[in-house]
């Protein structure tokens, strides 16, 4: 008999019925909960656990004037309603404005929700960020919102398994972001579709928490729902002392150890990504999978959705990404909002200025996040190099409130997606990493952040 992947150990510890699986975490925001709370009014029921049930605003926030009434009207409204909605259903509840807010993807691992063998769901596809702790968690859609807060239950069969093993070690300025980068690059943005993943190698086990998180959310731009990293001693570093682990935390590390992959387990698939060949990675298009090294040309299109990519981006096959003209820099995010990715930028900003004519938002995942960093003197870092310095929000990642590009212009970002118009209409969009991103902010163009640290 074959052995057991940790997604076998974890599905069927939470199975209820065939095609019915029990939830442990259903984290919820502002934008795709409001007509599940009202499916539940007209339905006359409560949330099923509240216990198991944490809400925050994300999306809609805005990231400056946080003192101020919100400006924009629709996000005045989506804020409102989720706290109207969490107090008639008694739902706990991480308030705008105060220090427990921030990016569901990312409070959830600063307060030690996110646990090894955890079902998490959310209603945002980025959820996929949580299997790093060795998790099971799955972005759903607002129907499934409405479903999970009334049963604690997801509607989910079994997937096929995908074993993605990054192999080698990274060189320099190689980082989390340039790997998945490289891996949807390679297999493409359907290559995940109808599978669950599994991340594993030298270089996965060589990366931080935050570095697994970063692979993990961008899971979903290879099309796959779930990936996730079998917990270690680096997960359970991470996790000590946050205020959510259980009481008896060395009881708990010894059951989640038992989330692990045998040797002898059988995948369904298997990909191998050569981590020794890999640079620093920027995009060219309008998909994650449309990227090259920093050093490489734009390639030749491979057909109409190339082709179409280029001309939205303005480029032409054959140019250079190094030397290209930014206007804007972003840094943060769910995939790179985190106190190591501000550490990188930082490193790259410090004792040096952002260029003129180029504006540059640093926005922390978390308001835990900012404390950090202003207390480790990031922000002064961040403020002296003439970068703007923000509260915590998804901001120009989806194009929310006054953060977003105008038309044509051109952004280095560290987020997840670079679809036409995602930050902004005929907003340009390269994903680069933190380092990547505050090099480019320093030279007002792309650049290879070797050339700056090395």
């Amino acid at each position: 008999m074959a052995g057991r992947t940790a997604i076998d150990r974890i599905w069927d510890e939470h199975v209820v019925d065939d095609g019915l699986l029990f939830c442990d975490l259903h984290l919820v925001q502002e934008v795709s909960s409001p007509q599940a709370f009202d499916e539940l009014r007209l339905g006359g029921r409560g949330v099923r656990r509240p216990d198991r049930t944490v809400a925050t605003a994300d999306h809609a926030v805005p990231t400056a004037g946080r003192a101020l009434p919100i400006a924009d009207d629709m996000a005045r409204l989506q804020v409102e309603a989720l706290e109207r909605n969490v107090a008639d259903f008694g739902v706990p509840y991480l308030r705008y404005r105060s220090s427990g807010q921030g990016i569901v993807h990312v409070i959830g691992p600063d307060l030690g929700l996110t646990q090894p063998g955890m079902t998490i769901v959310c209603g945002d596809s980025h959820t996929s960020t949580h299997g790093a702790f060795g998790a099971l968690a799955f972005g759903i859609g607002t129907s499934e919102v409405g479903h999970v807060l009334a049963t604690q239950t997801l509607v989910q069969d079994r997937q096929p398994q995908l074993r993605v093993t990054f192999a080698g070690t990274r060189g320099e300025g190689v980082t989390a972001k340039d790997m998945v980068l490289a891996l949807i690059r390679q297999i493409g943005t359907a290559g995940g579709t109808g599978h669950f993943v599994e991340y594993a190698g030298p270089a996965i086990e060589a990366l931080s928490m935050e570095g697994r998180m970063t692979v993990c959310n961008m899971t979903v731009e290879a099309g796959a729902r779930a990936g996730l990293v079998a917990p270690d001693d680096t997960t359970f570093a991470y996790l000590e002392g946050r205020p959510c682990v259980p009481a008896d935390f060395a009881a708990a590390v010894e059951r989640w150890r038992g989330y692990r992959t045998d040797p002898d387990a059988v995948f369904d698939r298997e990909v191998v990504v050569d981590v020794d060949r890999l640079a620093p990675t920027v995009t060219w298009g309008t998909n994650p999978g449309q990227s090259v090294p920093v050093t490489e040309p734009v390639p030749a299109p491979a057909g109409e959705g190339d082709e179409r990519a280029l001309a939205y981006m303005g480029l032409t096959a054959g140019e250079p990404l190094l030397g290209l003209p930014v206007d804007r820099v972003f840094i943060g995010s769910c995939t790179n909002g985190r106190i190591e990715d501000l550490e990188a930028a930082a490193r790259v900003l410090g004792g040096r200025r952002v260029k003129d004519g180029v504006r540059v938002l640093v926005v922390p995942g978390s308001m835990a996040v900012k404390e950090e960093a202003e207390r480790r003197g990031l922000a002064d870092v961040f403020i002296a190099a003439g970068a703007e310095w923000r509260d915590a929000g998804c901001s120009m990642c989806v194009g929310m409130n006054e953060d977003i590009l105008d038309p044509g212009e051109r952004c280095a970002s560290t987020s997840n997606r670079n679809f036409e118009g995602r930050q902004g209409r005929l907003g340009r969009t390269h994903l680069m990493s933190p380092a990547m991103a505050a090099a480019a902010a320093v030279e007002g163009r792309i650049a290879d952040v070797r050339e700056l640290v090395g």
